[in-house]
């Protein structure tokens, strides 16, 4: 049992965190004791969490989270999967162009394949997959150009 939280501190700042004691960890952090983040910033106020089974998951999630910019972390504590999807597409000039022509590999992205059915939005498995699923074991396995078509909940 572990959980993936997130606290928003006195200055409008975040913080993502991990832990298999939520209720021992917050009163650590009001205290002043554990992350110089937060011991700076206080009050704390908890704005998100998620329940994992293993820590190992949780703590994954955490440094996945931490990566992500402000609105994305906004987003995912408002709920708002739309959004997130969004966010999480490649707003890069670039990741286009190189999607359409050969990556100097041989590798061609415009030729569907079977074994890049993940991969490729015109694939017909492309949208069937249970990735929205947190328990779905590729759940955190996905890259972001497989978020990108996703339509599903987080």
């Amino acid at each position: 049992m572990a959980y993936m939280y997130i606290l928003e501190c006195v200055d409008g700042s975040y913080y993502t965190g991990s832990t298999k004691d939520l209720e021992r960890r917050l009163w650590q952090h009001q205290q002043g004791e554990g992350a110089n983040h937060t011991a700076k910033r206080l009050p704390v106020k908890l704005v998100f969490c998620e329940y994992y089974d293993r820590v190992a998951e949780a703590f994954e999630r955490e440094k996945q989270v931490q990566g992500w910019n402000r609105k994305k972390k906004q987003a995912l504590i408002a709920g708002d999967t739309n959004l997130l999807h969004k966010l999480a597409e490649c707003q890069n000039e670039t990741h286009y162009s190189r999607l359409t022509g050969c990556g100097g590999d041989g590798f061609d992205f415009a030729q569907p394949s079977e074994n890049r059915s993940l991969s490729n939005p015109d694939h017909p498995e492309y949208r069937n997959r249970s990735l929205s699923n947190p328990d779905h074991p590729e759940y955190r396995n996905r890259s972001l150009s497989e978020a990108e078509g996703s339509t599903s909940h987080l």
